[in-house]
């Protein structure tokens, strides 16, 4: 007889019993008698029985035929021992269930990698095509609605200034001009909307449909038209090969991932709150690549230096209170590879080519937001 305690699961009693072995022909049975007496309360086959997870120098028992939560308790290292070698199957079973365990395991780990491969490999992948599937009134649809949520995010109630808000302004028609020559040809369905916005933070940024924002703390770190040139044509990049819709679907595709996983559809619901994540800029590196390849490729027909870019970047990284949020910085840093690429690039441009903007258009263009600043400040 083994001392022992008993939970029936259906009470929250414990009955103090002990435990006897009954040999049968087959397998023999378990038998759970109350303490001082040799009344049988249950009888469990030794085929039904399990082991149940307990603390250390702990044996706990139930049945796979007995209620849930019905379970003895043994203590005592040597009665342990009894029972196990009275009940070699308890072993054996123990064995297959942590078996069968490291199975699971295993495939969920094998699920879970084959589902993060999916991600890395096919998602971006299939963003690349299906973008191209989607009408361009869908996407300046998509578009006004992440404006809305990058004004809020940025700007507050008061939204995003402009800089210069007159479209007829010198400024913003030299602005205008050079997107629509950088864009001329291509096939891009859109017609660059390009805001130069007062902004603390050195940023410039595309997003869906169109839509350009350059903040004015960047416009007034550019020393030459070059480097505000290659910044510019850089963001009309991102437009010409939909870089924004294209990340838009490829988040949307991991949210519906996510909610596959965890079987909770409402994880496509992450698309509601694009605008913050186009305002980091998250895009590939090899959509940078072609970013940066879009601008020497515009400064092959306009005379500016693409490398500009790289100088710009690398001058307001060093300034940790203009680098905080450079969303080309911040999220895909101008390796040295890049900058390398861009001066190579930069050699390779044609002669007698006409610049970007004249001497008085790039005046305007460098000071629109100073001289907006002035027109506030006056009584």
């Amino acid at each position: 007889m083994i001392p022992a305690r008993y939970h029936d699961g259906l009470s929250s009693r414990v009955h103090d019993v002990v435990l006897s072995y009954e040999r049968t022909e087959g397998d023999g049975a378990l038998l759970v008698h109350p303490a001082g007496s040799s009344d049988v309360l249950v009888r469990w086959p030794a085929q039904n029985l399990v082991q149940i997870a307990a603390r250390p120098g702990q044996l706990r028992l139930g049945a796979t035929d007995a209620p849930d939560g019905a379970r003895v308790i043994v203590e005592t290292e040597t009665d342990i021992a009894r029972i196990r070698a009275t009940l070699p199957l308890l072993r054996q079973r123990q064995r297959q269930e942590r078996a069968r365990q490291f199975r699971l395991a295993m495939i969920g780990t094998l699920s879970l990698a084959s589902i993060i491969l999916a991600y890395i490999l096919f998602v971006p992948l299939l963003a690349s095509r299906v973008v191209h599937l989607i009408p361009p009134g869908w996407e300046e649809g998509i578009g006004a609605t992440v404006a809305e949520q990058v004004e809020a995010s940025l700007g507050g109630a008061a939204g995003l200034p402009l800089c210069d808000p007159d479209p007829q302004s010198l400024a913003n028609r030299a602005i205008a001009r050079f997107a629509a020559e950088a864009l001329a040809e291509t096939t891009s369905p859109f017609t660059p909307d390009i805001r130069v916005v007062r902004s603390d933070i050195p940023n410039a940024f595309a997003i869906p449909g169109g839509r350009i924002y350059f903040h004015s703390a960047l416009l007034n770190a550019a020393r030459t038209q070059d480097e505000f040139a290659g910044v510019l044509a850089h963001e009309i990049g991102h437009i010409a090969y939909r870089h924004g819709m294209e990340q838009l679907v490829s988040t949307a595709g991991t949210g519906a991932l996510i909610g596959l996983i965890l079987g909770d559809m409402t994880g496509i619901s992450v698309a509601a709150g694009l605008g913050a994540t186009i305002i980091d800029a998250r895009f590939s590196r090899e959509a940078e690549r072609e970013a940066d390849r879009f601008a020497a490729l515009v400064s092959q027909r306009l005379d500016y230096q693409p490398a500009g870019l790289a100088a710009l970047i690398a001058r307001v990284s060093q300034d940790d209170a203009f680098g905080r949020a450079l969303a080309l910085l911040n999220t895909h840093p101008l390796t040295d590879d890049r900058r390398v690429a861009l001066e190579a690039l930069s050699r390779e441009r044609p002669t007698g080519l006409e610049p970007p903007f004249t001497p008085e258009e790039w005046e305007a263009i460098r000071t629109m937001c100073q001289a907006q600043a002035t027109k506030v400040k006056r009584p």
